[in-house]
């Protein structure tokens, strides 16, 4: 996908976490977090942006991306707030979150952010919005990104208005988003090519991909259309960070100048194998081995 754009390393911004499931264990966790996750590893050096307690999980957080070699100036250390923790449901083999109210990440401090770097990307997704006090931080954090901004449409009951995520769509040259988020954010257009269409036709956004689910994915631009299937062979053991798998490799294909067709295909195909393991994330690096040869990273 030919970009106009000179890119230095993204700058993600939003929530970490411990994602905690029904049979005791956690995975580390938080959509953007997750994208950093895997853009590490996939070689972008992201610059992670949040905020965790001054506390047990907090100190396995920052030892966890440090260990991953991923930088942690954006790491902001709070001793009021504790880290962030979501307790996971599985129901009907999809799953359910409760996201707990008031964790370090809702808390994130603009002077607390490092310089940052005026030609990166900067990702961020819609729940980090649902504090005052970090969308004042990604407000302030925006004024450097106007033309470089990806969104990753999270929408969680009840931590979302539709009124809040129109604010936030003016701003994306990229847009994510699932199907049934494109219905809410769209709902007086009656099917999915209207809704996409109202997108283009009042937003100022470049690329919008829309996920499926079992049905793939599609991604649009003003002059192209691509989709994709997933393999049927997929072993999935839970969905949980499928979406946020698949956002890493949109924005690597962004970096790599990947044609669209192919970010399309490798983001499908790097997702579905996250889906055959626990929580979103892997602290195994050998998982990504199979992606970083065949994609010749």
């Amino acid at each position: 996908m030919s970009s106009e754009l000179k890119l230095s390393s993204p700058v993600i911004f939003g929530e970490v976490l411990f994602d905690c499931f029904p049979d005791g264990s956690r995975v580390l966790g938080g959509a953007p977090f997750n994208v950093a996750w895997h853009c590490q590893a996939f070689g972008l050096q992201p610059l992670f942006i949040s905020r965790v307690g001054d506390d047990p999980l907090g100190r396995e957080i920052k030892s966890a991306m440090l260990e991953w070699g991923m930088d942690t100036t954006g790491l902001q250390l709070d001793s009021e707030h504790p880290t962030g923790i979501v307790d996971v449901r599985i129901n009907d083999g999809e799953p359910a979150y409760d996201i707990v109210e008031n964790s370090a990440w809702d808390f994130i401090d603009t002077l607390s952010i490092p310089q940052t770097d005026e030609q990166s990307l900067l990702y961020h997704g819609s729940l980090a919005l649902r504090n005052q006090k970090s969308a004042d931080s990604l407000n302030q954090l925006k004024q450097n990104y106007s033309q470089s901004i990806f969104i990753d449409v999270n929408l969680r009951p009840p931590w979302w208005q539709a009124s809040m995520i129109e604010i936030v769509l003016q701003q994306a040259r990229w847009l994510k988003l699932n199907v049934e988020e494109l219905a809410l954010l769209v709902p007086q257009e009656n099917d999915l090519e209207s809704r996409i269409a109202y997108l283009f036709n009042t937003f100022n956004v470049h690329l919008i991909v829309v996920t499926q689910g079992s049905a793939g994915a599609l991604a649009i631009t003003e002059t192209e259309r691509c989709s994709v299937q997933p393999q049927n062979s997929s072993q999935v053991i839970d969905t949980v960070g499928a979406g946020d798998a698949f956002s890493s490799v949109l924005l690597l294909g962004i970096y790599k100048d990947w044609p669209l067709q192919q970010i399309l295909n490798r983001a499908q195909e790097f997702a579905s194998a996250v889906v055959g393991q626990r929580g979103a994330t892997t602290r195994n690096r050998h998982f990504y081995d199979e992606f970083t040869i065949n994609w010749d990273l």
